[in-house]
Order: structure tokens, then sequence, then C-alpha cells
């Protein structure tokens, strides 16, 4: 079992139950998957882009990711329906717990100037982080990266308000900014 999701069971989930008076712990909010997305839009000219972002977030995620297509054209983006726009990876179980454990305590402080991640959650207590380059994680080596690219990471909770979403993600480690910063 993943060290993340021992001390979850250990000491966040009660730590939650006692703190928003839940009677069953099947109430206590959880990490339920996260999803990694990235946007590619020069795909359109340059094929050869997704198979480097595919293979970039491969490393990162350890799991191999799906490409996404465009679901309707757009002319002023020269955008067909069906072209392939950006790769997506949704994490589950064991790799999900690994890769938040590397994102909160390996990658996000390897940033420069880094003061915390913003804690704006989307109102039904899910959060979403954007990245600004893939090399912040140490799998990625900097000589076989073609270009900077950012990424979304989205953390979906079984949380039911922001508030319980945002004691959830802080209880495991996430590096929410300070107020007053």
């Amino acid at each position: 079992m993943q060290h993340l999701q021992k001390r979850y069971r250990e000491d966040v989930r009660p730590a939650l139950m006692q703190e928003f008076g839940y009677r069953n712990i099947m109430e206590a909010p959880r990490l339920r998957k996260i999803v990694v997305n990235v946007g590619v839009g020069e795909a359109l000219e340059n094929a050869k882009a997704l198979d480097h972002v595919v293979q970039d977030i491969a490393t990162i995620t350890g799991q191999h990711p799906v490409i996404t297509r465009a679901r309707k054209s757009i002319a002023s983006f020269k955008l067909r329906e069906g072209r392939a726009i950006g790769v997506k990876v949704t994490l589950r179980g064991e790799r999900m717990w690994a890769f938040f454990d590397r994102l909160c305590n390996v990658a996000l402080p390897r940033q420069r100037d880094f003061r915390g991640v913003p804690d704006t959650l989307d109102g039904h207590g899910n959060f979403t982080l954007g990245l600004r380059e893939q090399l912040m994680f140490p799998e990625v080596d900097y000589d076989s990266i073609d270009k900077i690219r950012g990424m979304e990471v989205s953390m979906v909770t079984t949380a039911y308000t922001d508030e319980e979403g945002r004691r959830l993600l802080e209880l495991l480690g996430m590096p929410f900014r300070r107020r007053g910063w």
C-alpha cells in the first residue's frame, strides 16, 4: 500500500470525521481520481508534437495516455472534427496516490519562487491546477523534450463542498498558498 494512502486511512480520514462530524467513514471525503490533461494545438501542423507529449506524459504518470480529439470543427482555429488536439491520463488507485505524492513533495517545490498553489476549488470540492512546464517532474529528461509545455492536473474528490475538499487536500499535503500572500 502506498505511503500516502496509508496516511489517509490512519490520519486524514479520522481528522476529517472529527472536524466535520461524520458518523460513518464512508461519509469522509476521499480522492477519487486525478486527470492529467495537455492541450496540443500545434499538433494540427506538427504531427510529431503529439508523439513527444504522449512520451512525456507516459513518463510522468507511468500510464499510457489517451489522445483526445476535437468534437466539432472551428474554422477560425483551422480545426476539423476528429483531429487529435490533446492528450489525457486518468489515474486511479496506486498510480493516483504515487502521482499525488510526487506532485506535492517533489515537483511543486522545484518551481522557482514557489509560494504554494492557489486554493480555488470548483464549488464541488474538486481542484484543478495549471502547471507551466513538464520539467518540474524529475522523471523528465531535459535533453529529450522538444518543447516546454504546460499541463492541467485535476483532482476529483468525493467532497460535497469546497471547504471539505480543501481540507482533504490540505491534510494530504497539497501546499496551498497562505492567505495574505
